[in-house]
C-alpha cells in the first residue's frame, strides 16, 4: 500500500491525468503486475513474441509507434530499439519502471496522449469524443504500429465517468472502440493489434459464472493467434473464482469490417 501510494506521487503525469484516474489506474496495474507476475507470464510472452514476429518480417525499420505502451511488460522494447531507427510511446501515463527502460535508448521517446480521445470531452473542453491517435502514426516515415492490449481499456474511464445508461451516449463503448479500429485503419504501414475480447468467470472447477464482452459488441477481425489471460488467479478478485480474458493476437492487422 505505501509502494503505491509513493509511486502514485512520484508518477510524473499532467494534472489532468491524475485529476480524471489514469495515474490511479496505471498505479493499480502495476501493483497487480507485481502479484500476478506468474500468472500472467504466459500471456506476456505470447504478446511479445507476436510483435516481436511482425518486427522480424519488416527488418530495418525508420519509426515504429507503440500505442498503450504502459508498463512495457507486454513489448520486446530491446527488439523494437534494435530494428528501427526511431521509437515512440504513446500513453496517458508512463509510469517509472517504462521511464527508465526507455532511457536505456536514445531513439525511444515518450509521447503523452489520450488514446480513448474522451479526455477533454470528460473535462468539459469538447461536447463529443475527439481524436483517438496522435499524429505520429501517420507520419511518412513510421513502418509499424502496434496497439497494445489497449483497446479494451480505452473505454473504461469515459463509462465510469458518464453512466452508460445515460442519454449522453449510450453506446459509448461500443463507439470508443470502434473509434479507436477505424483511425488504425486510416494508417498505411504495418498495424500489430494485441487486445483482450471475453472476459470470463469461473470457479475451481472451470465452470464460467460469467461472461463480459470487453469489445462491447465491436469484431476486431479474425485472429491470427489466440490464448487466455488469467488476469486474476484465485485469491486475486475472489477466492473461489478467477477472472480470465480471451487475447485475440494479430500480426499484420487490416480492417475486416
Amino acid at each position: 500500500m505505501l509502494l503505491d501510494w509513493l509511486s502514485y506521487l512520484t508518477t510524473p503525469a499532467p494534472w489532468d491525468a491524475r485529476r480524471l484516474g489514469f495515474v490511479r489506474d496505471s498505479i493499480w496495474l502495476q501493483s497487480r503486475s507485481r502479484r500476478c507476475r506468474k500468472a500472467w507470464k504466459p500471456h506476456l510472452d505470447r504478446s511479445r513474441a507476436l510483435i516481436a514476429g511482425a518486427v522480424a518480417e519488416i527488418g530495418r525499420g525508420r519509426t515504429a509507434v507503440v500505442l498503450g505502451s504502459g508498463l512495457l511488460d507486454d513489448i520486446p522494447l530491446d527488439r523494437l530499439a534494435d530494428s528501427f531507427n526511431s521509437v515512440v510511446l504513446v500513453d496517458m501515463v508512463h509510469p517509472w519502471p517504462a521511464r527508465l527502460a526507455a532511457r536505456r535508448h536514445p531513439h525511444v521517446g515518450l509521447l503523452t496522449f489520450d488514446l480513448s480521445g474522451c479526455a477533454d470531452w470528460m473535462l468539459g473542453r469538447r461536447t463529443e469524443p475527439g481524436l483517438t491517435l496522435p499524429a505520429v502514426c501517420l507520419g511518412g516515415d513510421v513502418d509499424l504500429v502496434v496497439s497494445a492490449n489497449v483497446l479494451s481499456q480505452l473505454p473504461i474511464l469515459p463509462l465510469d465517468h458518464f453512466c452508460e445508461g445515460e442519454d449522453i451516449m449510450p453506446d459509448l463503448g461500443s463507439r470508443i472502440v470502434s473509434a479507436h479500429l477505424d483511425a488504425l485503419a486510416q494508417i498505411g504501414c504495418r498495424i500489430c493489434l494485441v487486445t483482450d475480447t471475453v472476459q470470463r468467470e469461473e470457479d475451481r472447477s472451470g465452470q464460467v459464472l460469467d461472461r463480459s464482452d470487453l469489445l462491447h459488441g465491436v469484431d476486431a477481425g479474425s485472429p491470427d493467434q489466440e490464448w487466455d489471460w488469467v488476469l486474476a488467479p484465485f485469491g486475486e478478485a475472489a477466492r473461489g473464482s478467477r477472472l480470465v480474458h480471451r487475447v485475440h493476437g494479430f500480426s499484420d492487422w487490416r480492417p475486416s469490417r
